[in-house]
Protein backbone atom coordinates (compact mmCIF):
# COMPACT_ATOMS: atom_id res chain seq x y z
CA UNK A 1 0.00 0.00 0.00
CA UNK A 2 1.13 3.56 -0.73
CA UNK A 3 2.32 5.75 2.14
CA UNK A 4 -0.32 7.97 3.81
CA UNK A 5 -1.36 11.15 2.04
CA UNK A 6 -0.44 14.04 4.34
CA UNK A 7 -2.95 16.88 4.37
CA UNK A 8 -2.64 20.45 5.67
CA UNK A 9 -5.86 22.42 6.24
CA UNK A 10 -5.84 26.24 6.24
CA UNK A 11 -8.98 27.66 7.81
CA UNK A 12 -10.79 25.96 10.69
CA UNK A 13 -14.15 27.63 10.44
CA UNK A 14 -17.41 25.78 9.86
CA UNK A 15 -16.16 24.01 6.74
CA UNK A 16 -12.60 23.36 7.90
CA UNK A 17 -13.75 21.81 11.16
CA UNK A 18 -16.29 19.68 9.27
CA UNK A 19 -13.53 18.45 6.92
CA UNK A 20 -11.44 17.22 9.84
CA UNK A 21 -14.42 15.47 11.42
CA UNK A 22 -15.45 13.85 8.14
CA UNK A 23 -11.94 12.59 7.39
CA UNK A 24 -11.77 11.01 10.83
CA UNK A 25 -15.27 9.52 10.61
CA UNK A 26 -14.62 7.98 7.18
CA UNK A 27 -10.95 7.17 7.80
CA UNK A 28 -11.14 3.41 7.19
CA UNK A 29 -13.55 3.64 4.26
CA UNK A 30 -11.40 6.26 2.54
CA UNK A 31 -8.30 4.13 3.03
CA UNK A 32 -9.98 1.18 1.33
CA UNK A 33 -11.32 3.30 -1.52
CA UNK A 34 -8.10 5.19 -2.14
CA UNK A 35 -5.57 2.45 -1.51
CA UNK A 36 -3.80 4.58 1.07
CA UNK A 37 -4.50 6.32 4.35
CA UNK A 38 -5.29 10.04 4.54
CA UNK A 39 -3.81 11.86 7.53
CA UNK A 40 -4.26 15.50 8.49
CA UNK A 41 -0.82 16.48 9.76
CA UNK A 42 -0.98 20.28 10.04
CA UNK A 43 -3.48 23.14 10.26
CA UNK A 44 -3.57 26.92 10.12
CA UNK A 45 -6.09 29.35 11.63
CA UNK A 46 -6.06 32.83 13.14
CA UNK A 47 -7.18 31.92 16.68
CA UNK A 48 -5.47 29.08 18.51
CA UNK A 49 -7.60 29.52 21.64
CA UNK A 50 -11.00 29.00 20.02
CA UNK A 51 -12.82 25.80 21.00
CA UNK A 52 -13.75 24.06 17.75
CA UNK A 53 -14.79 20.76 19.28
CA UNK A 54 -11.76 19.08 17.67
CA UNK A 55 -8.81 17.19 19.04
CA UNK A 56 -5.88 19.02 17.46
CA UNK A 57 -3.24 17.36 19.61
CA UNK A 58 -0.37 16.06 17.52
CA UNK A 59 -1.06 18.39 14.59
CA UNK A 60 1.47 21.03 13.62
CA UNK A 61 -0.03 24.54 13.95
CA UNK A 62 0.96 27.40 11.65
CA UNK A 63 -0.33 30.92 12.21
CA UNK A 64 0.55 31.83 8.62
CA UNK A 65 -1.19 29.74 5.91
CA UNK A 66 1.72 30.45 3.54
CA UNK A 67 4.09 28.71 5.93
CA UNK A 68 1.71 25.74 6.09
CA UNK A 69 1.49 25.70 2.28
CA UNK A 70 5.26 25.40 2.01
CA UNK A 71 5.68 22.82 4.78
CA UNK A 72 7.62 19.68 3.80
CA UNK A 73 5.30 17.74 6.11
CA UNK A 74 2.24 17.94 3.80
CA UNK A 75 1.43 16.62 0.33
CA UNK A 76 -1.91 18.37 -0.13
CA UNK A 77 -2.85 21.92 0.85
CA UNK A 78 -6.56 22.51 1.57
CA UNK A 79 -7.42 26.21 1.26
CA UNK A 80 -10.54 27.21 3.22
CA UNK A 81 -9.49 30.74 4.12
CA UNK A 82 -11.60 32.51 1.50
CA UNK A 83 -11.23 35.77 -0.40
CA UNK A 84 -10.23 36.43 -3.99
CA UNK A 85 -6.78 37.68 -3.04
CA UNK A 86 -4.80 38.12 0.18
CA UNK A 87 -3.66 35.15 2.27
CA UNK A 88 -5.75 32.62 0.33
CA UNK A 89 -4.16 33.44 -3.02
CA UNK A 90 -0.67 33.83 -1.58
CA UNK A 91 -0.89 30.47 0.18
CA UNK A 92 -2.32 28.69 -2.86
CA UNK A 93 0.42 30.04 -5.11
CA UNK A 94 3.02 29.04 -2.51
CA UNK A 95 1.63 25.52 -2.20
CA UNK A 96 1.70 24.90 -5.95
CA UNK A 97 5.20 26.37 -6.25
CA UNK A 98 6.31 24.00 -3.47
CA UNK A 99 4.98 21.00 -5.39
CA UNK A 100 1.78 20.46 -3.40
CA UNK A 101 -1.61 19.56 -4.80
CA UNK A 102 -4.35 21.97 -3.75
CA UNK A 103 -8.02 21.59 -2.82
CA UNK A 104 -10.04 24.79 -2.51
CA UNK A 105 -13.63 25.89 -1.96
CA UNK A 106 -12.78 29.48 -2.93
CA UNK A 107 -15.02 30.50 -5.84
CA UNK A 108 -13.93 34.17 -5.74
CA UNK A 109 -10.26 33.25 -6.07
CA UNK A 110 -10.97 30.81 -8.87
CA UNK A 111 -13.20 33.26 -10.74
CA UNK A 112 -10.37 35.80 -10.85
CA UNK A 113 -7.22 33.65 -10.79
CA UNK A 114 -8.37 30.17 -11.82
CA UNK A 115 -6.55 30.06 -15.15
CA UNK A 116 -3.23 31.10 -13.59
CA UNK A 117 -3.53 28.57 -10.76
CA UNK A 118 -4.62 25.74 -13.08
CA UNK A 119 -1.67 26.37 -15.41
CA UNK A 120 0.76 26.48 -12.49
CA UNK A 121 -0.56 23.19 -11.09
CA UNK A 122 -0.20 21.50 -14.47
CA UNK A 123 3.37 22.78 -14.82
CA UNK A 124 4.18 21.25 -11.43
CA UNK A 125 2.31 18.04 -12.36
CA UNK A 126 0.05 18.52 -9.36
CA UNK A 127 -3.71 18.64 -8.95
CA UNK A 128 -5.93 21.66 -8.36
CA UNK A 129 -9.34 20.46 -7.20
CA UNK A 130 -12.37 22.78 -6.94
CA UNK A 131 -15.54 20.71 -6.38
CA UNK A 132 -16.51 22.62 -3.23
CA UNK A 133 -16.36 26.00 -4.99
CA UNK A 134 -19.76 25.60 -6.69
CA UNK A 135 -23.06 24.39 -5.22
CA UNK A 136 -21.69 22.96 -1.97
CA UNK A 137 -22.24 19.23 -1.77
CA UNK A 138 -23.61 18.85 -5.31
CA UNK A 139 -20.95 17.09 -7.47
CA UNK A 140 -21.51 19.37 -10.46
CA UNK A 141 -17.80 19.97 -11.19
CA UNK A 142 -17.07 16.27 -11.54
CA UNK A 143 -20.30 15.81 -13.51
CA UNK A 144 -19.27 18.41 -16.10
CA UNK A 145 -15.59 17.43 -16.18
CA UNK A 146 -16.02 13.66 -16.21
CA UNK A 147 -19.58 12.38 -16.25
CA UNK A 148 -20.59 14.45 -19.28
CA UNK A 149 -17.21 14.40 -21.04
CA UNK A 150 -18.78 12.80 -24.13
CA UNK A 151 -21.44 15.50 -24.49
CA UNK A 152 -21.58 18.85 -26.23
CA UNK A 153 -23.17 21.17 -23.71
CA UNK A 154 -25.52 23.87 -24.92
CA UNK A 155 -26.64 25.43 -21.66
CA UNK A 156 -25.96 25.18 -17.94
CA UNK A 157 -28.06 27.09 -15.45
CA UNK A 158 -29.22 26.90 -11.91
CA UNK A 159 -29.91 28.21 -8.45
CA UNK A 160 -26.42 28.72 -7.07
CA UNK A 161 -27.04 30.83 -3.96
CA UNK A 162 -29.04 29.47 -1.05
CA UNK A 163 -29.48 32.86 0.61
CA UNK A 164 -31.35 34.31 -2.37
CA UNK A 165 -33.44 31.19 -2.84
CA UNK A 166 -34.37 31.20 0.86
CA UNK A 167 -35.48 34.84 0.68
CA UNK A 168 -37.55 34.42 -2.49
CA UNK A 169 -39.11 31.18 -1.21
CA UNK A 170 -40.17 32.72 2.09
CA UNK A 171 -41.45 35.91 0.47
CA UNK A 172 -43.67 33.84 -1.80
CA UNK A 173 -44.89 31.33 0.78
CA UNK A 174 -45.45 33.67 3.72
CA UNK A 175 -46.21 36.95 1.92
CA UNK A 176 -43.57 38.87 3.84
CA UNK A 177 -41.27 41.62 2.63
CA UNK A 178 -37.76 41.34 1.26
CA UNK A 179 -36.37 43.28 4.24
CA UNK A 180 -38.01 40.95 6.76
CA UNK A 181 -36.77 37.82 4.97
CA UNK A 182 -33.24 39.20 4.72
CA UNK A 183 -33.18 39.99 8.44
CA UNK A 184 -34.33 36.45 9.22
CA UNK A 185 -31.69 34.98 6.90
CA UNK A 186 -29.01 36.97 8.73
CA UNK A 187 -30.31 35.81 12.13
CA UNK A 188 -30.21 32.18 10.95
CA UNK A 189 -26.70 32.51 9.55
CA UNK A 190 -27.79 32.12 5.91
CA UNK A 191 -26.75 35.71 5.08
CA UNK A 192 -23.74 37.78 6.11
CA UNK A 193 -23.98 41.03 8.08
CA UNK A 194 -23.18 42.70 4.73
CA UNK A 195 -25.31 40.60 2.35
CA UNK A 196 -24.39 42.48 -0.84
CA UNK A 197 -22.24 39.69 -2.26
CA UNK A 198 -25.18 37.26 -2.05
CA UNK A 199 -28.27 39.33 -2.79
CA UNK A 200 -26.47 41.40 -5.43
CA UNK A 201 -25.82 38.25 -7.47
CA UNK A 202 -22.01 38.40 -7.29
CA UNK A 203 -21.60 35.08 -5.46
CA UNK A 204 -23.71 33.41 -8.16
CA UNK A 205 -21.67 35.15 -10.88
CA UNK A 206 -18.39 33.73 -9.56
CA UNK A 207 -19.83 30.24 -9.48
CA UNK A 208 -21.32 30.63 -12.95
CA UNK A 209 -17.95 31.73 -14.37
CA UNK A 210 -16.43 28.47 -13.10
CA UNK A 211 -19.28 26.36 -14.52
CA UNK A 212 -18.97 28.14 -17.87
CA UNK A 213 -15.30 27.18 -18.14
CA UNK A 214 -16.09 23.55 -17.32
CA UNK A 215 -19.07 23.37 -19.67
CA UNK A 216 -17.65 25.15 -22.72
CA UNK A 217 -13.87 24.75 -22.42
CA UNK A 218 -13.28 28.49 -22.05
CA UNK A 219 -11.04 30.53 -19.81
CA UNK A 220 -12.72 31.68 -16.61
CA UNK A 221 -13.99 35.23 -17.16
CA UNK A 222 -16.05 36.57 -14.26
CA UNK A 223 -16.06 40.05 -15.80
CA UNK A 224 -18.09 38.72 -18.74
CA UNK A 225 -21.06 37.84 -16.52
CA UNK A 226 -24.00 40.27 -16.63
CA UNK A 227 -25.24 40.55 -13.04
CA UNK A 228 -28.49 41.66 -11.42
CA UNK A 229 -29.53 40.90 -7.84
CA UNK A 230 -32.84 40.37 -6.10
CA UNK A 231 -32.98 43.63 -4.12
CA UNK A 232 -35.79 45.11 -6.21
CA UNK A 233 -38.10 42.05 -6.13
CA UNK A 234 -41.38 42.85 -4.37
CA UNK A 235 -44.39 40.91 -3.18
CA UNK A 236 -46.27 42.39 -6.12
CA UNK A 237 -43.83 40.74 -8.53
CA UNK A 238 -44.15 37.37 -6.78
CA UNK A 239 -47.92 37.60 -6.80
CA UNK A 240 -47.98 38.50 -10.47
CA UNK A 241 -45.68 35.58 -11.24
CA UNK A 242 -47.96 33.23 -9.31
CA UNK A 243 -51.04 34.50 -11.15
CA UNK A 244 -49.28 33.90 -14.47
CA UNK A 245 -48.12 30.39 -13.56
CA UNK A 246 -44.51 31.31 -12.78
CA UNK A 247 -42.16 31.45 -9.80
CA UNK A 248 -39.26 33.89 -9.40
CA UNK A 249 -35.76 32.48 -8.93
CA UNK A 250 -32.30 34.03 -9.05
CA UNK A 251 -30.66 32.05 -11.85
CA UNK A 252 -27.15 31.89 -13.18
CA UNK A 253 -27.32 31.00 -16.89
CA UNK A 254 -24.52 30.18 -19.33
CA UNK A 255 -25.59 29.42 -22.88
CA UNK A 256 -23.93 28.77 -26.21
CA UNK A 257 -25.24 31.18 -28.88
CA UNK A 258 -24.36 32.12 -32.44
CA UNK A 259 -22.61 35.26 -31.18
CA UNK A 260 -20.67 33.60 -28.35
CA UNK A 261 -21.22 32.42 -24.79
CA UNK A 262 -23.96 34.23 -22.93
CA UNK A 263 -23.37 34.50 -19.15
CA UNK A 264 -26.01 36.16 -17.01
CA UNK A 265 -27.26 36.27 -13.43
CA UNK A 266 -30.65 37.78 -12.72
CA UNK A 267 -34.10 37.17 -11.22
CA UNK A 268 -36.07 34.98 -13.60
CA UNK A 269 -39.65 33.85 -13.92
CA UNK A 270 -39.73 30.09 -14.47
CA UNK A 271 -42.84 27.96 -15.07
CA UNK A 272 -44.16 26.48 -11.83
CA UNK A 273 -44.35 23.14 -13.64
CA UNK A 274 -40.58 23.09 -14.22
CA UNK A 275 -38.19 21.12 -12.05
CA UNK A 276 -36.12 24.20 -11.17
CA UNK A 277 -39.23 25.92 -9.79
CA UNK A 278 -39.61 23.20 -7.16
CA UNK A 279 -36.26 24.06 -5.55
CA UNK A 280 -37.11 25.95 -2.37
CA UNK A 281 -35.29 27.26 0.68
CA UNK A 282 -31.49 27.11 0.86
CA UNK A 283 -31.27 24.22 -1.63
CA UNK A 284 -29.21 24.64 -4.80
CA UNK A 285 -29.80 23.03 -8.21
CA UNK A 286 -27.94 22.93 -11.52
CA UNK A 287 -29.49 21.95 -14.87
CA UNK A 288 -27.36 20.89 -17.84
CA UNK A 289 -28.68 20.74 -21.42
CA UNK A 290 -26.48 18.58 -23.66
CA UNK A 291 -26.75 16.67 -26.90
CA UNK A 292 -26.57 13.10 -25.57
CA UNK A 293 -28.28 13.33 -22.19
CA UNK A 294 -30.58 16.17 -23.28
CA UNK A 295 -31.37 17.52 -19.81
CA UNK A 296 -30.15 16.49 -16.38
CA UNK A 297 -30.55 18.23 -13.03
CA UNK A 298 -28.60 17.85 -9.79
CA UNK A 299 -29.94 19.35 -6.57
CA UNK A 300 -28.93 19.35 -2.95
CA UNK A 301 -27.45 21.45 -0.15
CA UNK A 302 -25.48 24.31 -1.62
CA UNK A 303 -23.71 25.40 1.55
CA UNK A 304 -23.05 24.43 5.15
CA UNK A 305 -20.21 22.67 6.87
CA UNK A 306 -21.07 19.04 6.20
CA UNK A 307 -22.19 19.53 2.59
CA UNK A 308 -19.13 21.56 1.59
CA UNK A 309 -16.83 19.23 3.53
CA UNK A 310 -18.26 16.35 1.51
CA UNK A 311 -17.00 18.00 -1.68
CA UNK A 312 -13.61 18.85 -0.17
CA UNK A 313 -13.06 15.27 1.05
CA UNK A 314 -14.08 13.88 -2.35
CA UNK A 315 -11.36 16.01 -3.94
CA UNK A 316 -8.78 14.86 -1.39
CA UNK A 317 -9.76 11.26 -2.14
CA UNK A 318 -9.23 11.80 -5.88
CA UNK A 319 -5.73 13.13 -5.21
CA UNK A 320 -5.04 10.16 -2.95
CA UNK A 321 -5.92 7.92 -5.90
CA UNK A 322 -3.41 9.74 -8.09
CA UNK A 323 -5.86 11.76 -10.21
CA UNK A 324 -3.95 14.72 -11.63
CA UNK A 325 -6.34 15.56 -14.48
CA UNK A 326 -6.75 19.22 -15.46
CA UNK A 327 -8.79 21.38 -13.14
CA UNK A 328 -11.24 22.65 -15.78
CA UNK A 329 -11.42 19.46 -17.83
CA UNK A 330 -8.96 20.63 -20.51
CA UNK A 331 -5.33 21.65 -20.13
CA UNK A 332 -5.14 25.34 -19.25
CA UNK A 333 -3.35 26.04 -22.54
CA UNK A 334 -6.25 24.49 -24.47
CA UNK A 335 -8.96 26.63 -22.87
CA UNK A 336 -10.25 29.11 -25.43
CA UNK A 337 -10.75 32.82 -24.86
CA UNK A 338 -14.40 33.35 -24.08
CA UNK A 339 -16.25 35.10 -26.89
CA UNK A 340 -18.80 37.13 -24.97
CA UNK A 341 -22.34 37.30 -26.29
CA UNK A 342 -23.66 40.77 -25.34
CA UNK A 343 -26.80 40.84 -23.22
CA UNK A 344 -28.41 43.12 -25.78
CA UNK A 345 -28.75 40.10 -28.08
CA UNK A 346 -30.42 37.86 -25.47
CA UNK A 347 -33.85 36.77 -26.67
CA UNK A 348 -36.79 35.75 -24.51
CA UNK A 349 -40.03 36.86 -22.92
CA UNK A 350 -40.21 39.67 -20.36
CA UNK A 351 -42.38 40.77 -17.47
CA UNK A 352 -42.60 44.54 -17.07
CA UNK A 353 -44.34 46.16 -14.09
CA UNK A 354 -44.99 49.91 -14.11
CA UNK A 355 -46.63 52.28 -11.64
CA UNK A 356 -48.74 54.10 -14.20
CA UNK A 357 -50.12 57.60 -13.65
CA UNK A 358 -53.93 57.43 -13.84
CA UNK A 359 -54.45 59.59 -16.89
CA UNK A 360 -56.10 59.01 -20.28
CA UNK A 361 -53.89 57.35 -22.88
CA UNK A 362 -51.06 56.34 -20.52
CA UNK A 363 -51.39 52.60 -21.05
CA UNK A 364 -51.82 53.09 -24.80
CA UNK A 365 -48.65 55.21 -24.89
CA UNK A 366 -46.66 52.39 -23.29
CA UNK A 367 -48.10 49.88 -25.74
CA UNK A 368 -47.09 52.21 -28.56
CA UNK A 369 -43.50 52.38 -27.28
CA UNK A 370 -43.39 48.61 -27.22
CA UNK A 371 -44.74 48.43 -30.77
CA UNK A 372 -42.09 50.90 -31.96
CA UNK A 373 -39.47 48.38 -30.85
CA UNK A 374 -41.41 45.57 -32.56
CA UNK A 375 -42.26 44.01 -29.21
CA UNK A 376 -45.40 41.91 -29.26
CA UNK A 377 -47.42 41.97 -26.04
CA UNK A 378 -48.92 38.74 -24.76
CA UNK A 379 -51.00 40.43 -22.06
CA UNK A 380 -51.61 43.71 -20.22
CA UNK A 381 -53.02 43.37 -16.71
CA UNK A 382 -54.06 46.07 -14.23
CA UNK A 383 -53.89 44.53 -10.75
CA UNK A 384 -55.03 47.34 -8.48
CA UNK A 385 -58.27 47.16 -6.54
CA UNK A 386 -60.64 50.04 -5.79
CA UNK A 387 -59.18 52.24 -3.06
CA UNK A 388 -55.73 50.60 -3.27
CA UNK A 389 -53.95 53.22 -5.31
CA UNK A 390 -50.82 54.73 -3.85
CA UNK A 391 -49.17 58.08 -4.14
CA UNK A 392 -50.00 60.24 -7.15
CA UNK A 393 -52.82 57.79 -8.02
CA UNK A 394 -50.28 55.46 -9.61
CA UNK A 395 -51.83 52.25 -10.89
CA UNK A 396 -49.73 49.05 -11.03
CA UNK A 397 -49.90 47.56 -14.52
CA UNK A 398 -48.00 44.53 -15.80
CA UNK A 399 -47.04 43.79 -19.39
CA UNK A 400 -46.00 40.31 -20.54
CA UNK A 401 -44.15 40.19 -23.85
CA UNK A 402 -43.63 37.48 -26.39
CA UNK A 403 -40.00 36.66 -27.22
CA UNK A 404 -37.98 39.78 -27.94
CA UNK A 405 -34.41 41.01 -27.62
CA UNK A 406 -32.88 42.49 -24.49
CA UNK A 407 -31.86 45.62 -26.32
CA UNK A 408 -35.39 46.22 -27.60
CA UNK A 409 -37.05 45.89 -24.20
CA UNK A 410 -34.48 48.15 -22.54
CA UNK A 411 -34.93 50.86 -25.18
CA UNK A 412 -38.72 50.63 -24.90
CA UNK A 413 -38.64 50.93 -21.11
CA UNK A 414 -36.25 53.89 -21.30
CA UNK A 415 -38.66 55.64 -23.69
CA UNK A 416 -41.59 54.93 -21.34
CA UNK A 417 -39.71 56.56 -18.46
CA UNK A 418 -38.79 59.56 -20.63
CA UNK A 419 -42.46 60.04 -21.60
CA UNK A 420 -43.31 60.70 -17.93
CA UNK A 421 -46.20 58.23 -17.67
CA UNK A 422 -44.74 56.22 -14.78
CA UNK A 423 -44.28 57.19 -11.13
CA UNK A 424 -41.19 55.06 -10.45
CA UNK A 425 -38.56 53.00 -12.20
CA UNK A 426 -40.22 50.06 -14.02
CA UNK A 427 -39.47 46.49 -12.93
CA UNK A 428 -38.20 44.19 -15.67
CA UNK A 429 -37.85 40.43 -15.12
CA UNK A 430 -36.86 37.92 -17.78
CA UNK A 431 -39.05 34.89 -18.42
CA UNK A 432 -37.53 31.47 -19.13
CA UNK A 433 -40.24 29.30 -20.67
CA UNK A 434 -38.10 26.26 -21.49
Amino acid sequence: MLPPLRVGVAGLGTVGAAVLRLLERQRRTLELRCGRAIHVTAVSARDRSRDRGLDLAGLAWHDDPVVLAQSPDIDVFVELVGGADGPALAATRAAIAAGKSVVTANKAMLAHHGLELAAAAETQKRALRIEASVAGGIPIVKTLREGLAGNTIERVYGILNGTCNYILSRMEAEKISFATCLADAQALGYAEADPTFDIGGFDTAHKLAILTSLAFGTRVDADAVAVEGIETITLADLQAADDLGYRVKLLGVAKRTASGIEQRVHPTMVPKSSAIAQIMGVTNAVVVNADAVRETMLSGPGAGGEATASAVVADIADIAKGDLSPCFGLPASALSTLERAPMQTHEGGYYVRVALHDRPGAAAAIAMRMAEMQISLESIVQRSKPGSRGAMDAVPVTFITHATHEGAIRRAVAAVVADGHVAEKPQVIRIERE
